[in-house]
């Protein structure tokens, strides 16, 4: 985990600010570090983009306490899991290292909605899919088990054409990260699960 180590500083040093919305942590991997303007692509909510590059689910649940706790979010979304995968962990392990985010923010934060992104597919990990699908499938099984305030969002299959084709204009020419029609898709995705979460939330005092 050393490599994390500099912009792990960094993320701790983010001032914590509140709006009087409710504040959504974005955390987890590059897909979130490299989107252009998260935090004001959701003006529903006061977004906080605490995402950092090539992380890990496993990393995200190591330097969980050092980053999150302090800015008392309302909600997390979370994305992270391809890069577990890519290293050549297994889609169990990746939802062991989710359910022990999940416990330190429910001992840390209490009852917060918390929001499992779909692992993506991409061009570069094609080899990969099929670890990816069963990892998406064991990690919704586990929120349906366990109902709200979990929830998962599908963002693997509308990323395909109407043939069952990843769609080429959805990534960067590395074949890895998202375009900007990409991030595109992911706000309109991202931004309809935000306002299904806020209408079972409890209003701010």
């Amino acid at each position: 985990m050393q490599w994390y180590q500099e912009e792990i500083r960094q993320l701790e040093a983010k001032p914590v600010v509140q709006s009087g919305l409710q504040k959504v942590i974005f955390y987890g991997s590059s897909t979130f570090t490299r989107w252009p303007n998260l935090e004001q692509c959701f003006p529903q909510v006061q977004a906080l983009n605490l995402g950092f590059g090539g992380s890990t689910l496993a990393a995200c649940a190591w330097f969980f306490k050092r980053v999150v706790p302090q800015h008392q979010p309302n909600m997390v979304m979370v994305y992270a899991g391809d890069n577990d995968l890519g290293d050549g962990r297994t889609p169990e392990e990746v939802v062991l290292f989710y359910e022990h985010l999940l416990a330190s923010i429910r001992a840390m934060l209490g009852n917060i909605p918390v929001c499992f992104v779909s692992i993506k597919l991409s061009f570069a990990r094609l080899h990969l899919r099929g670890s990816i699908e069963y990892a998406n499938s064991c990690v919704s099984r586990l929120v349906s088990l366990q109902g709200p305030p979990l929830y998962y969002l599908d963002l693997y299959y509308p990323m395909f054409d109407e043939r069952g084709n990843l769609h080429p204009a959805f990534f960067e020419p590395d074949g890895l990260h998202l375009s900007p029609a990409g991030y595109t898709l992911w706000q309109q995705k991202i931004s309809a699960q935000l306002d299904h979460m806020l209408q079972h939330q409890q209003p701010l005092s």
